[in-house]
């Protein structure tokens, strides 16, 4: 027995092979983004003076 797809169907079936495509290609990324921005170190913050500095301005 054959089963003949109507159009319907084909427009599903081709929307969910787009939905499957662009969720592959969002992972593959997170997954490079994760491997990239994981190598950053990020370090401790810099420490903050309890009083305001005056600096100097020396304009020659």
């Amino acid at each position: 027995m054959e089963i003949l797809m109507t159009h319907a169907d084909e427009v599903i079936e081709r929307a969910h092979s787009v939905v499957a495509a662009l969720r592959a290609k969002r992972e593959r990324e997170a997954e490079r983004r994760k491997e990239v921005f994981g190598r950053i170190d990020v370090g401790k913050p810099l420490p903050m003076p309890n009083r305001g500095i005056q600096l100097s301005l020396k304009l020659q």
